[in-house]
């Protein structure tokens, strides 16, 4: 709700780069009486802003209606449409400008209604003019700062839409396609996978493609959280709770309300607050640290773990009442190794952010030898591992583009042993594959010809020919 104290502190000096603002707004002035209206308009056109007047309340919504408004500056008291009624009209529109309501017939019930339906501030005659010019300012670096906010926000759904999640894999596709079903429901989700597979993206998406988008997304890993504080990390605590409760502090459930908390390592959660989280689960209500009375809550929770929490169950290390309630829909992330296919389009998406960030004109890229020795590596750090490596291969690059040179020497060393596997992932023909085997052994015999004729059982004629027609298709 923007908005704001009802009365404005007048003390204060104008706001840093107002005439700046007042230079690219514009204000709408609703008045009836012709004499304040004329008065109105032509200070706040001296003072910088680019003013429209209305006569009366309807005209003044028809203004809004057909102008892009930054601002409305209007009077209460109006014959066939007074201001409380102009307000409510004015903020069902798309892109609602603030308001500023001017009037002689003050009240601080007047005030509080006014700002309940949606005005910015309030101010009474008779008033300075830099009194008003101040409240407009202020109204107007509020518009900006959530016009900034919606934008990020916007920014941020966009980047976890589920178009731009990479994975074109038949695994991955799958999982896409149940977090799209999954979206739309209420449900509690459990996300399980190894580490760096990308779980708090998976979660991210959900809330994103919700109906609780615009509210908050809250994340926490529980194994970076002492296990002493994380019952006052999650519900909160009133003062004098414990010895460094100096006041009342709201939980992750109360920042979440109406959103999305992402439970990070579910499986660290020691047993003992287990039973509190599963009431929660079960009631929608948290009793703060210290707190004599529950509080409601509306928040969903998507839970992840890299931990089997099923043996933890047999162990009587987890709850199996709580992991049924968690797991009511269950999203396993293959790991990195299993899903091929995704290695080189999410490397050649985070090289073309890179560009982006960076203002190149075009992307790096990465040389032959450098994608064959990433499809060819087991990733035991899955996508987190691929992220840094890529990183580092920019970093180290010349001439725009990412040689073996620049990639990890656990790249070089660790490969897959199932070539062929790998093969079959990157779709190969027959003719591509023996190419790729003969670059490979001639790289392994250190460019020794005659030693790579007799591993590969072909005479050195026959190799010389081979290696004339690769380097005839490299140049092409």
């Amino acid at each position: 709700m923007p908005g704001p104290a009802i009365l404005a502190d007048m003390s204060s000096s104008p706001l840093p780069q107002a005439s700046h603002l007042r230079k690219n707004a514009r204000v709408l002035v609703v008045e009836d009486d012709d004499a304040m209206r004329d008065l109105l308009v032509e200070e706040l056109s001296d003072a910088g802003y680019e003013i429209l007047a209305a006569a009366n309340g309807r005209a003044g919504v028809d203004a809004v209606l057909n102008n892009a408004v930054d601002l409305i500056v209007t009077d209460l008291r109006m014959p066939d449409l007074d201001g409380f009624d102009l307000i409510r009209d004015v903020k069902a529109t798309k892109q609602a400008p603030h308001i500023v309501m001017i009037t002689a017939f003050g009240s601080i019930e007047t005030a509080i209604k006014a700002v309940k339906l949606g005005a910015y501030d309030y101010i009474t005659k008779p008033f300075e003019f830099e009194e008003l010019l101040l409240v407009i300012d202020k109204a107007l670096n509020d518009r900006k700062l959530h016009k900034h906010i919606e934008h990020l926000q916007r920014e941020v759904e966009g980047k976890y839409r589920f178009g731009n999640i990479i994975g074109e894999s038949d695994a991955m596709q799958e999982v896409l396609a149940l977090v799209t079903r999954v979206s739309t429901s209420d449900a509690y989700v459990l996300v399980t996978g190894e580490s760096g597979t990308g779980k708090e993206l998976i979660a991210r998406a959900i809330h994103y493609g919700s109906a609780r988008s615009t509210k908050p997304f809250i994340a926490v890993n529980l194994a970076a959280v002492p296990a002493q504080l994380i019952e006052s990390e999650l519900f909160g605590h009133k003062k004098g709770a414990f010895t460094d409760a100096h006041s009342d502090r709201s939980g992750l459930f109360q920042q979440a309300e109406g959103g999305t908390l992402f439970l990070d390592e579910i499986g660290e959660m020691p047993t003992a607050l287990q039973a509190k989280l599963l009431r929660v689960l079960q009631e929608g209500e948290i009793r703060p640290v210290g707190a004599n009375q529950v509080e409601m809550v509306d928040v969903r929770v998507v839970a992840a773990t890299n931990r089997d929490l099923e043996e933890m169950m047999s162990r009587g290390e987890f709850r199996e009442d709580l992991y049924y309630r968690l797991n009511v829909i269950d999203i396993r992330l293959p790991p990195l190794r299993n899903r091929v296919d995704d290695i080189l389009p999410i490397a050649e998406h985070l090289l073309r952010l890179h560009a982006d960030k960076a203002g190149l004109d075009t992307p790096i890229v990465l040389s032959s030898e450098a994608q064959r020795l990433l499809l060819a590596y087991r990733w035991p750090g899955n996508v987190r591992e691929l992220q840094n490596t890529i990183e580092r291969g920019i970093a180290l690059c010349q001439g725009g583009c990412v040689e073996v040179g620049d990639l990890p020497q656990a790249v070089h060393e660790r490969r897959d042993i199932n070539y062929l596997a790998t093969a079959v992932a990157r779709k190969l023909s027959l003719s591509e594959l023996e190419r790729d085997f003969i670059v490979l052994v001639l790289d392994d015999e250190g460019g020794n010809k005659t030693r790579t004729a007799q591993r590969l059982g072909l005479d050195r004629k026959t190799l010389y020919r081979k290696l004339e027609e690769i380097h005839g298709e490299q140049n092409k």
